[in-house]
This record gives C-alpha cells, structure tokens and sequence, in this order.
C-alpha cells in the first residue's frame, strides 16, 4: 500500500535512485546499453534538485511513499507546448511494478491536472516500451498519431504520443 504526497527536496536521492534504475531495467535493449551505463544517481540527483528548486519550476512531481515513509515511485505533470497538461515522468521502483504504485501515482496525476488548468493530458512513449505502451492504454490513454525521435549515444530512438481526455 503507498500514498501520494507532493515530493520535497529530502526525496531527490531516492527519486533519482528510482528513475535510474528505472531507465536501466525497461530501455535495456531498446536504448543503446552505453547510453544506459553511463547514468549515475549522483548525476540525476545534481539535475533534479535544480529542477526542484528553480525559479522558473512550472511542474508538480508526486511521490509514491510506503507504509514506512520510503518513497517507492516518482510522477512529473507540467504543462505541454499545447494547452495539455503532460505527464513527463512516471517510474516505480522496478522490483515493485505491478502492485499498483504506478497506478496511484497516476490517478493522483489525473485528480490534480484539472485544477492546473488542464482538460486533457499528453505523454511520450518509447515505441519499443510494450510494458508502458499496454500500462497507460489500460489506463485510457490512446496514441494521437504524433511521433518524434530522440538520439541516444548516435542511435534513433522513436518516441509515440499519447492523449487521454479528463
């Protein structure tokens, strides 16, 4: 069982700690194993706390925390380059997918949105992330036909929008 609360500057090592090894587990094989190597904690947790404490902050980040306060997943929700909101990050702590973190974080995502402005919400896919792609079409998201591609260590990696209306 977790809740959700709004992250703090105290949850930036665990946050970090979860995205990267998030990355790692579900773009193994999909984004270049070099890329992946290279991603530290220390690094993340450098960038995140700018983020975290910057001027210019326009995102909510969310925690997932467990019985005992560990924070066990990490949700980012801010404003798109339309009039969406985007959901840019969703990771759980790999050893617990499938117990229903990702969904708490995700409808604790879907419950603020509106008061932020935001009748609709957008998030990029990695194509070849079928676990992510099957996870947020459950969750009534589907794809809107906008693909892009990002570059990973010289390697083209295409990316799929999806659009849920709230």
């Amino acid at each position: 069982m977790s809740t959700v609360r709004v992250m703090t500057e105290a949850d930036v090592t665990a946050v970090s700690e979860i995205r990267v090894a998030g990355w790692k587990a579900a773009y193994a094989g999909i984004l270049p194993q070099s890329y992946l190597d290279r991603m530290t904690v220390e690094a993340d947790a450098r960038r995140r706390r700018r983020y975290i404490t910057g001027p210019d902050k326009v995102t909510t980040d969310l925690v997932a925390v467990d019985t005992r306060g560990g924070v066990v997943g990490w949700a980012c929700l801010g404003p798109s380059s339309t009039a969406a909101g985007e959901l840019y990050a969703l990771y759980v702590r790999p050893s617990l997918i499938g117990t229903g973190i990702g969904h708490s974080l995700l409808q604790a995502v879907h419950g603020m949105a509106p008061a932020q402005g935001f009748d609709s919400l957008l998030l990029w896919v990695l194509a070849d992330n079928a676990r992510a792609r099957r996870f947020y079409e459950r969750a009534g998201y589907a794809t809107d036909g906008a693909v892009q591609a990002d570059d990973y260590d010289g390697v083209s990696v295409a990316e799929v929008r999806y659009r849920l209306t709230l």
